[in-house]
């Protein structure tokens, strides 16, 4: 079997396997230089979100992750991992949100495919 050629291949850029994902964990991965944090919440969904706390640049990755919400360990900010809207103070700004695909056993992020409107600073030409 060869691999998928450019124009099969899903947008973004592979960042794993879903089993690197446990679930209720996150993963910090980095494309182009941008952190972003994969997570498996309660149910075994994907998500693709920014991995710094809008309130303090912590990563979110190492945060407990709760049906669809991950937690901010330093300062207890949980988000909703579908919005990126932060649901507890003392963050009240959303996390960016990007486009995740799955394909067979492969995970691929499109940084520049943002789903929540959040500006990711380090993303803007």
């Amino acid at each position: 079997m060869s691999a998928p050629s450019e124009a099969e291949r899903p947008a973004g850029q592979f960042v794993c396997t879903v089993d690197e994902v446990g679930l209720k964990r996150a993963l910090r991965v980095e494309i182009d230089g941008y952190a972003v944090a994969v997570v498996k919440d309660s149910e075994g969904n994907l998500y693709a979100i920014g991995d710094a706390c809008s309130h303090g640049e912590i990563s979110l990755s190492e945060g407990d992750v709760e049906g669809r919400t991950i937690e901010c360990w330093a300062h207890g900010s949980s988000f909703d991992l579908r919005t990126g809207e932060p649901l507890t103070l003392p963050a009240y700004e959303p996390v960016p949100v990007f486009d995740l695909t799955v394909d067979g056993p492969d995970v691929y992020v499109d940084v520049k495919n943002i789903l929540n409107g959040v500006a990711a600073p380090e993303l803007e030409a």
